[in-house]
């Protein structure tokens, strides 16, 4: 976020992140003078992102961020006469694959590393992080939709993905993410790899963490072809002028 908000707006323009999690975009662009608002479904995870902004951003700044309760599908009702005049969305959707919190001392204690009610974002089922498969594509694709309507011409949409596997098979989130971005009527800028590793004498230095190594092991143990995800994918959209 740090890089992407100065990149592809400027001071004083209207950031908006409608999946905000504990606010990481509203603090880098509230930094930089951008008006930074945040929609956000869970009140667990509002909270957190208002505590965060309150502890990292002075006064000035902090005037600056706000976080609102609301469902990223429903855009415009949540932003009110903002709708139509956001310069710029920053976000990073579900992964439509199991995420969760790993909890080191319980698994080191013998339990599991993610405790349920930590998976996928919340315990709720209707929450976004839960859904997988058609039900995540036709979610998304309205979250995309409601981006749409609530830029204003010539605004941006930039999105943050990493890729994922399963069943032996890679989970192309950031094609997945074009596509249904492009039938919301968004037109394709271009695609930004971010690498998660060193370059030296022209090698990547990977810095993986256990979880990851454990993972990709294991999937060497069941013959699959699997290597450490070591970058994430940055795709531009924009909503183009009549």
């Amino acid at each position: 976020a740090r890089r992407i908000v100065p990149e592809y707006s400027t001071p004083g323009q209207v950031v908006l992140d409608p999946l905000a999690g504990i606010g990481t975009t509203l603090v880098e662009a509230a930094l930089v003078d951008r008006r930074a608002i945040g929609i956000e479904v869970e009140p667990r995870w509002t909270a957190i992102a208002r505590a965060n902004l309150d502890h990292v951003l002075d006064d000035d700044h902090r005037d600056l961020a706000e976080i609102r309760v609301g469902d990223a599908r429903t855009l415009g009702n949540v932003l009110g006469n903002l709708a139509g005049k956001v310069d710029l969305i920053v976000t990073s959707p579900p992964y439509g694959c199991d995420v969760g919190n790993m909890d080191k001392t319980r698994w080191g204690a013998g339990g599991g590393l993610c405790p349920t009610r930590e998976r996928n974002y919340s315990p709720d089922r209707a929450n976004l992080g839960h859904a997988r498969g058609a039900a995540y594509l036709a979610a998304m694709a309205e979250v995309y939709r409601a981006c749409f309507e609530v830029l204003r011409p010539g605004g941006l949409l930039v999105t943050v993905t990493k890729n994922a596997r399963r069943s032996g098979r890679l989970v192309d989130l950031a094609g997945t993410t074009v596509t249904l971005a492009r039938e919301a009527g968004f037109s394709y800028v271009q695609h930004v790899v971010a690498l998660h590793a060193a370059v030296r004498d022209s090698t990547l230095v990977a810095r993986p963490s256990f979880w990851q190594m454990t993972q990709v092991r294991r999937a060497h143990d069941r013959g699959e072809p699997a290597h450490l995800v070591v970058h994430e994918d940055v795709c531009v959209l924009a909503k183009e002028r009549p």
